[in-house]
């Protein structure tokens, strides 16, 4: 069982404990999802417009993506994860490949762009059932299966690793990430 897993288990286990009418494992995965929202939203939208083109490019960080294009890339993978996990091609909305439409040129643009990821992720985070989460199903990334829990975790935990990477392209411009305020 990949770490992912473990983590999923993990946490349904506290919120089974926590909770005495035992809530399902897709309202397990959904709270984790709002609470990925609840951060990545408010960060993405502390960044002002003329902003969104900020890329770090002294040392290792030559040639990293712009913030805007880290909100737009972790989007994008909520798009085709929540595809995966329902089963489902992945919706045109949601561009090709793992950077979203190449029309997403604005700080409004992105933001909505990633509002409507969370809206459809969450779809798909409600899907996964006790039953269907061993299911295993092809990877979005490669050609091994993989299951369905193992798919829908990657929501949540690639978000929080970007997640960190804009709040460092925040401070570099003075901002205090909301979060941490």
């Amino acid at each position: 069982m990949c770490k992912a897993s473990l983590l999923a288990l993990f946490c349904i286990g506290c919120a089974f404990a926590a909770d005495p009418v035992a809530p399902t494992v897709g309202k397990v995965l959904d709270r984790q999802l709002s609470m990925v929202e609840s951060e990545l939203v408010p960060l993405a939208e502390a960044m002002p417009a003329d902003k969104f083109d900020f890329a770090p490019t002294a040392g290792e960080f030559k040639g990293v993506r712009t913030f805007g294009q880290q909100v737009s890339h972790v989007a994008a993978v909520i798009y085709i994860v929540s595809a995966a996990t329902l089963g489902e091609a992945v919706p045109a909305a949601a561009g090709e490949g793992e950077n979203g439409p190449p029309t997403l040129k604005t700080k409004a643009d992105i933001v909505a762009y990633l509002k409507a990821s969370m809206v459809y992720g969450h779809k798909a985070m409600m899907s996964v059932t006790d039953t269907n989460s061993r299911d295993l199903i092809k990877s979005p990334f490669s050609n091994q299966k993989s299951l369905r829990l193992d798919i829908a975790t990657a929501s949540v935990w690639h978000s929080f690793d970007h997640y960190g990477q804009l709040a460092v392209y925040l401070r570099m411009n003075g901002i205090v990430p909301p979060a941490s305020r």
